[in-house]
C-alpha cells in the first residue's frame, strides 16, 4: 500500500527554508561599519576630529579635590562631596540606581562649597571651572591642588542594541563607538547607516542628527563625540518585522498542518472501524 505525501507540509518546510537563507543573506549585508575604507593592508589615514569639551550645567554634578601639603587641611571641602543618586544609570557593575559623589550645579549654574562660598560654574569648562576654584582656594591655603570632573556624566543608548539603558561614564571624552561598545554593539537587526542622535543644550534646545555607520565620514563628524545626556536611537531593520512575521506565519502554519494531519489520523480511524 502506497502512502500518500503530504504536499503541504513539504511546501510549507521550503518556504521555511527560503525565508531562513534569505534573511541570512540580508543580515550579513547589513552587519558591517565603514564599507567605503578599502579591505585591504594598506594605511587609511582619516582627518582627525577637533575634540569640544562638554559646558557644565545646571543638574550636573561635580566631584570637586581640593588637595595641600595637609591633607587635613582641605578634607571639609572634600566631605562636601554630597551623594546623589542617578537614577536608572548603569555601570560595568549592573544596571539601576547608582549614588555619586560631588557638587550638585543649582538651578542658577552655582555651586556652593565649604570655606570657598558660591561660585558660578555654568558655561565653564571642567578645566576652566578647576582654574577658577584653585584660585579662590589660593586665598585660603598655600599652593592647592584642584582636581574637577563630571560625576554623572550619562548618556542613553535606546533601540536595537543589546543592553539599552542610560550609562554614567567617569570619561567625559567618550565617542558614539564607546557608547555602542559599552550597550554590547548593535543587534543583527540593528540599522547601522541611521542611528538617530538627539542632543539637549544648556538654553533648552534639541538637535537632532543622523548618523551612517557604514561611511567612515562619522570618525569625521561633529557628533563623533557625544556629550552629556546625549540620546543614541537605533532604528530596527525591515528584515526584523519580516522575520518576526514569518516565524509568527510558519507557527500558525505549523499548528494548522498537526490540525490538518489529527483530522486525516481520525477519518482512517472511523472508516476502519467501519469496515
Amino acid at each position: 500500500m502506497k502512502r500518500k505525501i503530504d504536499w503541504s507540509v513539504i511546501l510549507l518546510l521550503i518556504a521555511f527554508g527560503a525565508v531562513l537563507v534569505s534573511s541570512s543573506c540580508s543580515s550579513i549585508k547589513n552587519v558591517k561599519y565603514f564599507t567605503d575604507i578599502p579591505d585591504t593592508a594598506k594605511e587609511h589615514m582619516l582627518a582627525n576630529v577637533v575634540y569640544v569639551d562638554p559646558l557644565i550645567q545646571p543638574d550636573d554634578i561635580l566631584s570637586i579635590y581640593v588637595q595641600t601639603v595637609d591633607p587635613t587641611a582641605t578634607q571639609v571641602i572634600t566631605l562636601g562631596n554630597i551623594q546623589s543618586s542617578a537614577v536608572g544609570s548603569t555601570t560595568a557593575g549592573g544596571t539601576g540606581s547608582q549614588t555619586v559623589n560631588g557638587y550638585l550645579v543649582d538651578k542658577s549654574g552655582y555651586i556652593e562649597m565649604p570655606v570657598l562660598g558660591k561660585l558660578k560654574v555654568q558655561g565653564l569648562t571642567t578645566e576652566q571651572a578647576r582654574n577658577l576654584i584653585r584660585d579662590k582656594a589660593s586665598r585660603f591655603y598655600k599652593d592647592p591642588s584642584v582636581n574637577v570632573r563630571f560625576a554623572n556624566f550619562r548618556i542613553t543608548v535606546l533601540g536595537e542594541v543589546v543592553k539599552p539603558a542610560t550609562y554614567v561614564v567617569a570619561n567625559e571624552k567618550i565617542t558614539i563607538l564607546d557608547a555602542l561598545g559599552l550597550a554590547g554593539d548593535l543587534t543583527i537587526y540593528g540599522r547601522r547607516d541611521n542611528l538617530l542622535l538627539i542632543r539637549t543644550y544648556d538654553d533648552g534646545r534639541r538637535e537632532t542628527v543622523r548618523l551612517d555607520l557604514t561611511k567612515s565620514d562619522v570618525l569625521n563628524s561633529p557628533y563623533y563625540y557625544l556629550r552629556q545626556n546625549d540620546y543614541i536611537y537605533v532604528e530596527p531593520l525591515k528584515a526584523k518585522v519580516v522575520s518576526s512575521d514569518a516565524i509568527q506565519n510558519r507557527n500558525i502554519s505549523i499548528v494548522t498542518a498537526i490540525g490538518a494531519s489529527l483530522i486525516s489520523v481520525l477519518a482512517i480511524l472511523l472508516s476502519t472501524n467501519k469496515l
